[in-house]
């Protein structure tokens, strides 16, 4: 019994049909970022700038009374063969747009960040379902025995909201949840033994607790946290080789590390969590999950721009664009573009109009906003969707994250609707009763 449970939890299963992309970045943005600001160009909204809305047109905020439509403070330009319209707040990946894909109407199912950001990470908006990354790992495997199937980066100035339960198993087997490489200085924690305890008492210490723990699952062969135990106790010896090269940057270029802004302090947190990322995907790790923002307290370390627009979104921006895009420029200068995919949203967008009257901020917007993917089996330079003339709602191709999610299996070779794990009663899946993949933007 204990070689099968083992077994189960340790083989990769097959996709249902031949997947485009053999791993998966996710990039969570969160805090919501204002789609009208960045990558859906709204000249409407220029042109009512200071005009209420009001009737059938009215606006209603998620806090506060209704102010008065605000243009975006940034210069759209466009950019590439593909023309793209791109705000002035993201110069270098608006560099890349011949190369991503973009969903102008995405939908969430809540307007306020905890329940939408659980949607964002699990696919509901309630706590103790698991993440997208756990479902990866449980339908896929991975790729490499040394390294952790699905591994967190999270923002080094702080957690997001609902912290660990982003990356959590949910009722998976354990052994799927995210694992933590926090920060550059220890991005491993507790991966190396006190000084004080030598290489023979550490193995002998190991081979006793492993003895313990296979005697007692072979007692309680069902237990599968014992199991994901000792298999997390067996990973962590091994990790202790492969984690610090794969986590060191010390033979990385001074070109690579200009590139992706590790030489500027207010860039290198996140420059360094996109160049582990890439290190991670080329050793074999089969989902890697960056977060971009953090925690909700004051001040906000996140794209929650109530207040100051302008304030906010620039200092999150100088933070996310430059390694984000140099990011996608080494996978595909690595040729590993072809059968990576990037996947990068927000939990929802920001309205069109000012937050109070003549107030600089932007309220929450889950009725439309953008997320945009990159890589294996995608149309390049591509927008589907659309939100109306002011960027308010999604009104061309509504996309729901549901269908996200679905089109992001769909490329790595697994059918959202077969991807089931039973569960008090119920063949649960990352998509619930929803999703359809978007054949629009397939390549």
């Amino acid at each position: 019994m204990l070689g099968i449970g083992l077994a189960q939890l340790l083989q990769a299963a097959q996709p249902h049909h031949t997947p485009k992309a053999k791993r998966v970045l996710l990039i969570s943005m969160i805090g919501g970022v204002s789609q009208v600001d960045t990558f859906d160009y709204k000249p409407e909204l220029e042109k009512n700038h200071g005009k209420a809305t009001t009737g059938a047109n009215t606006i209603t905020p998620f806090f506060g009374k209704s102010g008065t439509l605000m243009k975006s403070p940034w210069k759209f330009r466009q950019y590439g063969q593909s023309g793209k319209w791109v705000s002035d707040l993201l110069p270098h990946l608006a560099k890349r747009v011949d190369g991503m894909t973009f969903l102008h109407g995405m939908v969430s199912r809540s307007n306020a960040h905890g329940p939408a950001i659980f949607q964002m990470s699990t696919g509901f908006v309630f706590q103790g379902f698991p993440s997208v990354g756990s479902w990866i790992s449980y339908g896929l495997g991975s790729e490499n025995d040394n390294l952790p199937s699905f591994v967190v980066l999270p923002d080094p100035r702080g957690l997001p909201a609902c912290g660990v339960a982003n990356w959590g198993s949910g009722f998976l087997p354990a052994a799927h949840q995210g694992v933590l490489f926090s920060g550059e200085t220890n991005p491993v924690a507790d991966l190396r033994p006190p000084k004080s305890i030598g290489e023979d008492e550490q193995a002998a210490s190991y081979d006793l607790l492993t003895r313990i723990n296979r005697s007692h699952l072979e007692a309680n062969p069902s237990d599968d946290v014992l199991v994901a135990r000792i298999k997390a106790y067996e990973l962590a010896a091994r990790m202790q080789l492969s984690a610090p090269e794969a986590t060191s940057i010390a033979g990385e270029s001074e070109a690579t590390r200009e590139r992706y802004g590790l030489n500027d302090p207010a860039t290198r947190p996140h420059a360094y969590n996109c160049l582990l990322a890439r290190r991670l995907l080329e050793r074999g790790v089969r989902c890697v999950q960056i977060f971009n923002g953090g925690d909700f307290g004051a001040p906000r370390i996140n794209w929650d721009a109530h207040e100051d627009l302008v304030a906010n979104h620039e200092k999150n921006a100088r933070v996310l664009d430059r390694p984000t895009a140099a990011l996608l420029a080494d996978l595909e200068q690595r040729g590993m573009l072809g059968d990576t995919l990037v996947a990068a949203t927000t939990e929802f967008g920001r309205l069109p109009i000012s937050q109070g009257m003549g107030e600089g901020g932007r309220d929450h917007n889950p009725e439309g906003f953008t997320s945009w993917m990159a890589g294996a089996g995608l149309k390049p330079g591509y927008s589907y969707g659309a939100t109306d003339e002011l960027g308010y709602k999604a009104v061309e191709h509504p996309t729901t994250l549901y269908d996200f999610h679905a089109t992001l299996l769909h490329l790595l070779g697994i059918d959202h609707t077969r991807l089931t794990y039973y569960h008090n009663g119920l063949r649960r899946r990352l998509t619930d009763v929803h999703g359809h993949v978007i054949q629009d933007i397939l390549a």
